[in-house]
């Protein structure tokens, strides 16, 4: 799992029809301090982000194991919108 911010959408009208009724979200990534690292990733969203949140995302086979990616074309998936977390019992990012 990574950590990643969305920062927007992607609208494909046309598509393969497996990916029907999926929200595709940009998401950047972000290191363990919340920091931006580098790259983006397209990702399917089985958990209803909005804009701006921070995410835990997973890329290659694993993002195909949830129950809305199942047996779809997808290389990486949000599962999780993240509250908190902490390095050595310090409070890195706390959602507000």
């Amino acid at each position: 799992m990574l950590f990643g911010k969305i920062v927007g959408t992607v609208v494909a009208t046309k598509k393969d029809p497996k990916l029907e009724g999926l929200k595709l979200q940009l998401v950047a990534g972000i290191d363990s301090q919340g920091n931006p690292a580098k790259g983006y990733v397209v990702a399917a969203d089985s958990v209803g982000a909005g804009q701006g949140e921070i995410v835990l995302y997973a890329t290659g086979s694993s993002a195909r194991q949830t129950d809305i990616t199942n047996g779809k074309p997808v290389d990486a998936v949000i599962m999780a919108i993240v509250d908190q977390w902490d390095i050595d019992d310090q409070t890195v990012f706390k959602k507000h």
